[in-house]
């Protein structure tokens, strides 16, 4: 029965996306505040994310965008005296804070009662000794392992458990800080950064090699229980399952493994006392059927959202309902909404997860996958068999693959070695070692993974030996279907018959096989996801296309009353949260204005995929060939690619030379938005200023334009797969380095260079048009200065430092831009502005990063009304002004430089923040100093080490250091830095860099013994000196945990923030008051 005295609940959010913590706590909190609103009950939401479906109009009853700290929890709970609080939807972030404010008395002081899982439970799983005690009263094994306090009794627990081990921070998210060691060299190395993100760490034995299988189970207060899902790694033990291939539900368990483990998931959590859901995560030794339980989480988890969308059961909205205090056996399935929520799932389909990673962005990375995640999102491909299903995933992680077999050749020198270490290309060595003819033996030797899964992998190398015999001539119809059941794209065939070497189009290669298939009429059908592997009806329309099949599960009817709208993909740094925050507006729009909803998209952490955000849901592929499959069976009003980020984008110019109607504006002027020549040669044509640019297809070339225009140069590679994107060159030097990475320069490869403007103001215009006129614009201003990629600046929103006239400017250029290139529905466009001088550096006629941001701080939907634009319905200027605003918005950028061992921590013009926050504040100030503390950053408490770049810079940090002075803090400065504030009269203690010989204190040794409680640290120029004394320091804040700035506008606000403004003079207040 519910819980009648619950009234208003307050749930804390997880914060900005970071890498092991990202998207799938938007998806899991809005489940639960739905959950709650359908209860009547109140919800108070803090969340500092602003670009999340929960933090927008008419999900939670009130917002607040503060840090998930518990000081600022405190007061919000002062303020709005909720009767209970969910702390197991926010990830770690949430549950560590509702921890601290258990522990303190808050929540007693307050009388606020935990829902779900008791907070005594949550303790008993995340400290490791009561866990071992807790399992060891029913007899269940777990790793041996030690708890310790210092590095001496890490040293001796590992000589008594005997080496290799396992290192773990305790409380912590992701497996950070964690890492295997071999000897004790390793051990105090990663024992010492341990320590610095928790005092508690863990040292146990390693099991590398055996299985890991995860349970995900379901527990109501009454003690009924069941296991929604249960999933295996592809990866054998020793990789973090947020970096592993999974496969649900598990493929090489025989049924008494099955069972077994089960009953075991379901005893430990009613030992427990879970109220809610949480998983179970073993490792299992196939061979003797011995098991270890390695972890149990009592929140959902980034498997429970994967679980969700894989079988079509709410996990989070179910575990919701059951904190309100209800039983399983009262709730209903709201996906077959027949079956009660007591039924277990069965699955008729095979569900492959894998990773995104983009490690390339980062100079320095380390690429081996291991105990502490690296990635930035994931993928859930859904398919009959696992062949389909794995090579419809790794088509959607958009790193350039195409499936298992037909990629472009990987250079790999020692392929055995290749196959001993886990890096994120290792499954694609394993197709090129079967084409070399491996046996399944060898490569399980090397590998250890399951050889079922070597066996299905093997398979397709067969029927891809097999379509290499043929050309397109002689192909068969048997031969063609089974390749399509397998999963092989039209593409994949093309190559493999050798299309590529006649045509030398791979899109018209494509279309040839696509025609043929038609012919031979092998056509996909449409399958629905029933919860219970169709025993009973399902209602929903939560679909995917396979070939596997006679008849499709639903009727379409050729009404031309639906929209599609495609989706954003997978989670990457650059296309985030933001672009879903779009698509589900769009959703909403087309809803409300009568016509039918379709989303295809395959991401498993996102709100847009969620089975009841539009009429039909496609979970699977945004390639060309699917949605044309989708577009050819559903005859669709329109398609909408507009808010999906890049990837719909990209595939206007193919949709549109198949006659699909996509909505708004059109597909050629999307193509000169793009094409950097034609969008230039336009500009030049309306009179409109950009930064002096060519298209360079020689080194000599380059060295003329360089002379003319002079130094610092951008430079962009206009087709390079992999390795740095852009990236400003200082001197020659580096830009004949710079080339020679960024692949041969040739006539079929330009590069564009263009001036590189320095100390100029970067600005955003986030707009709406109809019919090339503007209907409502935001423009938003960046604290630091052009050469910071738009991403990982920090951004002010209404703008508080430029000129009348430089606004006026703006609009003028924008609505020439707008009526040029006969924009409809939403674009972006980029300025720089020094003095007075306006240039265009880019235009994108889709909705942008920013999009959310300014939405709800000037309180008005752009995406809604650009979504109206693109349908067609008669829309009235808003009359809104951002300059009436009385507050402002920041947004500030997360980064994960602790997940990425041996990365450089410093901004450039390639984008390499994971997520982000926006605090909104009654001055600049107050707003900067949330969105600071949001993403990580402390309030220093004494000693703070300067080192400031070149002398521009030191000059703007001049008054910054007296303000600190004044303030009382000490400042302890390098080298040049130094004799600057003293020369200037402001009082530092000299220490030395990592190179510099002498006596004195040293920089290192300061930040080891934690004497410093932040760095800013300020890049001079790229050469290798700076980068490698810079490098040390700023990666050594990193790893011990010390806040770092490397950025001198921003440290410059930050330190005047702090200075000026005390904690307790922030307003609490939430989004609706401002």
């Amino acid at each position: 029965m519910k819980d009648e005295n619950i009234k208003k609940v307050l749930l804390l959010g997880s914060g900005a996306l970071k890498i092991g913590e990202a998207g799938e706590f938007d998806y899991s909190g809005s489940q639960a505040l739905k959950a709650l609103r359908e209860e009547g009950v109140k919800t108070v939401l803090i969340n500092p994310n602003i670009a999340t479906v929960q933090t927008s109009e008419g999900v939670a009853d009130q917002i607040y965008f503060l840090p998930v700290q518990p000081y600022f929890v405190e007061r919000v709970i002062q303020k709005e005296r909720p009767d209970g609080i969910l702390l197991s939807f926010g990830g770690q972030t949430a549950l560590n804070c509702g921890v601290e404010l258990y522990k303190s008395g808050v929540l007693e002081k307050y009388g606020v009662k935990v829902l779900g899982t008791p907070v005594q439970a949550i303790i008993d799983t995340e400290d490791r000794e009561l866990f071992v005690g807790k399992l060891n009263e029913i007899g269940v094994k777990t790793i041996k392992s030690e708890a310790c306090e210092s590095i001496e009794q890490a040293r001796k627990a590992a000589e008594e458990l005997g080496y290799p081990v396992i290192l773990r921070a305790a409380y912590a998210l992701g497996g950070l800080g964690s890492g295997f060691c071999d000897n004790e060299e390793e051990l105090d190395k990663l024992a010492e950064k341990a320590f610095s993100f928790s005092p508690q760490v863990l040292v146990e034995k390693s099991l590398k090699g055996w299985k890991e299988i995860e349970y995900e189970v379901v527990r109501d207060r009454y003690d009924n229980c069941i296991t929604v899902c249960n999933m295996e790694n592809f990866d054998p033990l020793g990789i973090h399952t947020g970096e592993s291939i999974v496969i649900a539900p598990s493929q090489t368990l025989t049924n008494s493994e099955y069972h077994k483990l089960r009953a075991l998931a379901i005893k430990i959590i009613r030992h427990i006392g879970i109220v809610g859901e949480c998983n179970v995560q073993y490792a299992f030794d196939p061979k003797s059927e011995d098991y270890r339980v390695i972890e149990v989480n009592a929140r959902l988890s980034r498997s429970s959202a994967l679980a969700s969308k894989a079988t079509g059961y709410p996990l989070a909205f179910v575990a919701a309902k059951l904190g309100m205090g209800y039983g399983l056996f009262e709730l209903k399935n709201s996906v077959t909404k027949t079956t009660s929520a007591f039924f277990e799932p069965a699955l008729d389909y095979v569900v492959c997860k894998i990773p995104r990673w983009d490690l390339s962005k980062f100079r320095g990375v380390d690429k081996e996958l291991g105990s502490s995640m690296k990635s930035v999102g994931e993928v859930m491909a859904i398919g009959r068999n696992f062949e389909e299903a794995i090579q419809k995933g790794l088509r959607m992680i958009g790193q350039g693959m195409h499936g298992f077999v037909e990629n472009k050749e990987l250079e790999i020198a020692d392929i055995d070695a290749a196959l001993r270490e886990p890096t994120d290309k290792r499954v694609f060595i394993i197709s090129k070692a079967m084409h070399k003819d491996y046996t399944i033996d060898q490569i399980h030797d090397l590998t250890k993974i399951d050889k079922w899964f070597l066996r299905k992998l093997k398979h397709i190398i067969d029927i891809d030996e097999s379509l290499k015999k043929c050309n397109i001539n002689t192909i068969d119809a048997s031969l063609l279907r089974t390749a399509k059941v397998y999963g092989f794209t039209d593409f994949q065939i093309a190559r493999a018959v050798g299309l590529e070497g006649e045509l030398h189009n791979m899109h018209k290669a494509m279309l040839v096989v696509r025609n043929l298939r038609k012919r031979y009429n092998i056509l996909p059908v449409v399958k629905q996801i029933d919860t219970l592997a169709a025993e009973y009806p399902a209602q929903t329309n939560y679909l995917y296309v396979t070939y596997s099949g006679v008849k499709s599960d639903i009727d379409f009817s050729n009404d031309k009353r639906s929209v599609i709208v495609l989706g954003s993909g997978a989670y990457r740094i650059g296309s985030s949260v933001e672009f879903d925050w779009c698509g589900v507006q769009a959703l909403n729009t087309i809803r409300k204005q009568g016509f039918r909803s379709v989303m295809i998209n395959y991401n498993p952490e996102t709100v847009s995929t969620d089975y009841d955000m539009c009429d039909r849901l496609y979970f699977d592929e945004l390639t060309f060939e699917r949605v044309m499959d989708i577009i050819d069976m559903e005859n669709p009003h329109g398609v909408i690619v507009s808010t999906g980020g890049q990837i719909p984008n990209n595939l206007a110019m193919h949709l549109d030379e198949q006659h699909v109607p996509i909505l708004g504006t059109a597909a050629k002027d999307i193509d000169n938005a793009e094409d950097r020549a034609r969008f230039s040669s336009m500009l030049t044509d309306n009179g409109i200023n950009q930064p002096e640019w060519s298209a360079l297809t020689s080194m000599e070339d380059i060295d003329k334009f360089v002379d003319r225009v002079g130094l610092p140069v951008l430079v962009r590679p206009s087709y390079v797969l992999s390795g740095a994107a852009m990236n400003v060159c200082s001197n020659k030097d580096e830009l004949t380095r710079f080339l020679q990475l960024a692949a041969n320069v040739s006539e079929d490869h330009p590069v564009v260079v263009s001036k590189f403007i320095e100390h100029a103001k970067e600005i955003e215009m986030d707009a709406v048009a109809r019919d090339g006129e503007i209907l409502a614009y935001a423009i938003s201003e960046h604290i630091e200065f052009a050469g910071v990629h738009s991403g990982d600046a920090t951004i002010q929103f209404p703008p508080q430092k430029l000129y009348v006239e430089t606004v006026r400017r703006i609009k003028r250029v924008s609505r020439q831009i707008a009526k040029a290139l006969h924009i409809n529905g939403p674009f972006n466009i980029q300025f720089m502005a020094r003095e007075n001088d306006i240039l265009v550096i880019e235009c994108n006629l889709r909705a942008s990063r920013s999009f959310p941001f300014v939405s709800k701080v000037l309180k008005l939907n752009l995406i809604d009304l650009a979504t109206k634009v693109m349908l067609g319905v008669p829309v009235e200027k808003p009359n809104k002004n951002l300059f009436d605003l009385d507050y402002v918005g920041i947004k500030a950028s997360q980064f994960s430089f602790n997940r990425l061992q041996k990365a450089d921590p410093v901004l450039g013009v390639d984008m390499s923040s994971t997520g982000e926050v926006g605090c909104l504040g009654d001055d600049t100030s107050t707003a900067l100093l949330k969105s600071m503390l949001s993403v990580g950053q402390r309030i220093p408490e004494k000693n703070i080490l300067l080192s400031t770049g070149g002398a521009k810079q030191k000059a703007e940090l001049l008054d910054s250091a007296r303000t600190l002075i004044a303030h009382g803090y000490k400042i302890y400065a390098t080298g040049g830095t130094s004799k600057y504030l003293t020369d200037n009269g402001i009082e530092n203690t000299h220490v030395l860099w990592p190179s510099d010989e002498g006596e004195g204190p040293r920089a290192l040794d300061m930040l080891h013994e934690k004497q410093i409680d932040m760095v800013v640290n300020i890049p001079k120029d790229l050469t290798a000196r700076e980068l490698t004394n810079g490098y040390r320091i700023r990666r050594a804040a990193i790893d011990l945990n010390i806040p770092l700035i490397t950025n001198s506008r921003l440290a410059s606000a930050f330190i005047y923030a702090f200075c000026n403004v005390k904690l307790d003079e922030i307003d609490i207040k939430a989004w609706g008051e401002y």
